[in-house]
Parts: structure tokens; C-alpha cells; sequence
């Protein structure tokens, strides 16, 4: 698994302080205790950590995660949205696509609803945890 993201690992932001396999284990422990497994031995939440420190190693200006926490027990979920609010916190730009809307209200500046191909309504955490309305329209809450 080890192999995964020393593979990947490259500094296109030209960051300071750019991600490294090390700075991955940092953030998801217990892929670090994992470290000489294949990646097709881990679980499927330790599969989506090693997916996200891939993305990490590239160190992109941009990470995109799309239902991130899809099909995960609970506690690995509640794991990886704790790592998105690490990566925030310390300037990750991130865009996520998911349906975890109480969780996204609490990680993101800003939220975009499309609707068939456009932009239904677009707006703050704010405003999108104080209207339960929309939540009802277009999120099926």
C-alpha cells in the first residue's frame, strides 16, 4: 500500500510543505499499521483513505472528493469527515459532491444545488442550514 502513494507522490502545487506518505499516516493512522498490505487487503473505508491520500500526494491545488463516504460503516465515515475538516482547516481547497448535508452545512463555505444540469440555488452554509425548505425541494431531507 505503501507503494500506492510513493507512486503518486509529486509536488505540483510547489507547496512548502507538501503531502508525503508520512504526512498521510499522520492524518488516516491505521493506514500507517497497514503500510505492507496490498491495497486490495484493506476494507473498503481504509480503500477510501488510500484513495484520498493518493489524491493528497499529488498535492493539488484542487481535491475533489464525490460521495466520499458512500457505503461506509459510521464510525470510518465520521473518521474521513473529520480528516476533510483537518484538511480545511489547514487552506486544502476541496470541492465534495455528497448527500451528508448536515455534515456538508458544517465543512463548507459554500453550496451549490443542480437540479437536471443547472444551478437550482447557490448560497452559504448559513443560508442553506436555514432554509429546511430547500433541504425538502431539492434534497429529498
Amino acid at each position: 500500500m505503501l507503494e500506492n502513494l510513493a507512486a503518486f507522490a509529486e509536488n505540483r502545487s510547489q507547496r512548502a510543505q507538501p503531502w508525503t506518505p508520512a504526512g498521510v499516516f499522520e492524518l488516516f493512522p491505521n493506514l500507517q499499521e497497514r503500510a505492507d498490505h496490498m491495497g486490495n487487503q484493506l476494507s473498503g473505508g481504509e480503500q477510501q483513505m488510500l484513495a484520498i491520500g493518493r489524491a493528497l500526494v499529488t498535492n493539488p491545488h484542487l481535491l475533489i472528493l464525490d460521495e466520499a463516504t458512500e457505503g461506509l460503516a459510521p464510525l470510518v465515515r465520521e473518521e474521513i469527515w473529520q480528516c476533510l475538516g483537518r484538511l480545511r482547516a489547514a487552506g486544502q481547497t476541496i470541492l465534495v459532491i455528497d448527500k451528508y448535508i448536515e455534515r456538508l452545512v458544517r465543512l463548507a463555505d459554500r453550496h451549490t444545488i443542480i437540479e437536471r444540469g443547472r444551478v437550482a440555488w447557490q448560497g452559504t452554509s448559513r443560508e442553506l442550514d436555514a432554509d429546511r425548505g430547500l433541504w425538502h425541494r431539492y434534497l429529498g431531507v
